[in-house]
């Protein structure tokens, strides 16, 4: 046999192997059936490049030896809350919708619902972020913060600032934020002076060559936490920027953000939460909980919450459920407010059956996103939406940045997930369960100035646009697992 019928055989050899190892690899994953066979395909078709593609997104790693620290010490911040709350939860009298949901997270992530919280409502960047500064200027013992993004400029210099000064007085000062979302933040002068002056400042889920081999590149870390002593904490779409300067060139005017303030017990769940991913990305324990004064996180309001983290590595899916099980739960009204919206085919028939069996479904996004091919995929939902009776209305006073769910009135959801696969399967988020028809109510009117200033879409209209919008949004919709 000549030297190249040899080396013939052996590519051969090698190429089957790569069909038949990534092709079994695919199978024992267990995903939807046609995200299965599109990778099957793409590994048939070009087995050196769809293996290189699908190992480096296919599955959600975050590596080994995370993973293992993130279960083992999820376990153990879950029992310490179990523990702690264990009479509040049970003195939670909730509707018979809102049970069934509580009933849901606490079984799936173990996260029990806390009553006696007091929350407000905050609109806007600025006066938020001038909220936390007052906080911090406040604070004795803690202050954590968690974000996607800290840009620097404007009033989030301030922010800085009122950290720098916290520190300096003795308070214990810990930034984790997003390797990608911050790093044209963790480069600048801002990030040296926070650590100069004694501020920890840690870059969650860092990407490198060496990593790729162990781990997904773009599974992010989205949540935004701010916890103070054991005061207060904040939640919400906001990450740490001034809209104002924030992304100018994307041309989509400010991003327009909701937060949420917490008083009571509910501060310790977010604080938990914060614990653990510190001591996930670092290895290093807070100790924060058990400085915690259980006298000032007696109930100070009402609002029973519930805090339920979501990511890879913690389940699997609780998030989609949660979010499925609230739109089938709507009887009469279900208003949805998202950034981006690439849902997979559960959320979207959810969505349609909601407005097919009469309930008032109203959908609020922004006219602009700072993505085109977002933008595009996303519209590629539309008509069928549009068709079963799902209102939708496009916000054009700037990029509407809020995630927020209200429930017939009467319980809502509220963080930072979006309604997309991202926020669904790939990013570690967090989210509030509110059972409060109060706090729905005040979310509920900031939804609907949300509407005054959006443009409805008409269905006639929509449908009579052109066959290239079409199909350009239909191509995008291809490349919804990327987005």
């Amino acid at each position: 046999m000549s030297d190249v019928t040899l080396l013939g055989v052996l590519l051969a050899v090698v190429y089957a192997l790569i069909i038949i190892g990534l092709s079994i690899r695919v199978i024992m994953r267990r995903l939807p059936p046609a995200v299965s066979l599109a990778w099957l395909i793409l590994i048939f078709l070009l087995p050196l490049v769809g293996g290189f593609v699908y190992l480096l997104i296919g599955e959600r790693r975050i590596g080994r030896r995370r993973a293992e620290r993130a279960r083992m010490l999820l376990a153990r911040y879950q029992n310490e809350l179990r523990s702690l709350h264990a009479s509040r939860v049970e003195s939670v009298n909730l509707g018979p919708q809102a049970q069934s949901i509580r009933r849901l997270a606490e079984a799936t992530l173990g996260t029990p619902a806390m009553a006696g919280n007091k929350l407000q409502l905050q609109e806007g960047a600025l006066s938020t972020l001038q909220s936390i500064i007052k906080d911090v200027d406040r604070a004795e013992h803690i202050c954590h913060m968690e974000f996607y993004i800290w840009d620097e400029g404007g009033i989030a210099d301030e922010v800085a600032d009122a950290l720098i000064r916290a520190a300096k007085r003795g308070v214990t000062c810990r930034v984790l934020v997003d390797a990608v979302g911050s790093s044209r933040f963790l480069k600048c002068r801002s990030a040296g002076r926070l650590r100069e002056n004694g501020v920890a400042l840690v870059a969650a889920l860092p990407i490198g060559l060496r990593r790729l081999a162990f781990a997904r590149p773009d599974l992010r870390l989205h949540r935004k936490i701010v916890v103070i002593d054991d005061l207060c904490a904040y939640t919400g779409s906001l990450n740490l920027v001034d809209p104002r300067y924030f992304k100018k060139r994307a041309g989509v005017g400010e991003w327009v953000d909701a937060m949420v303030r917490v008083e009571g017990p509910a501060v310790q769940a977010l604080e938990a939460q914060f614990s653990w991913d510190w001591e996930v990305e670092t290895d290093e324990a807070t100790g924060a909980l058990a400085n915690f004064h259980l006298a000032r996180l007696l109930p100070v309001g009402t609002t029973p919450v519930q805090v339920v983290p979501s990511g890879p590595g913690i389940t699997r899916d609780a998030i989609h459920q949660l979010l499925l099980t609230s739109i089938y739960a709507a009887r009469r009204e279900l208003i949805v407010t998202t950034p981006y919206f690439i849902p997979d085919n559960a959320v979207l028939m959810a969505l349609k059956s909601a407005a097919r069996r009469g309930v008032e479904t109203t959908m609020i996004v922004p006219k602009n996103l700072d993505s085109r091919l977002t933008q595009y995929a996303s519209q590629s939902y539309f008509d069928s939406l549009l068709v079963a009776g799902v209102n939708i209305c496009r916000f054009e006073d700037g990029l509407l940045h809020t995630k927020s769910v209200t429930v017939d009135g009467k319980f809502s959801i509220f963080g930072t997930v979006n309604l997309d696969v991202r926020s669904f399967w790939l990013d570690f988020e967090v989210t509030l369960l509110i059972y409060d028809a109060g706090f729905t109510t005040e979310l509920r009117a900031l939804q609907m100035r949300y509407i005054q200033g959006s443009n409805a879409i008409d269905l006639e209209t929509w449908l009579a646009r052109s066959a290239r919008v079409r199909f350009v949004e239909n191509a995008s919709q291809l490349f919804t697992p990327l987005l």
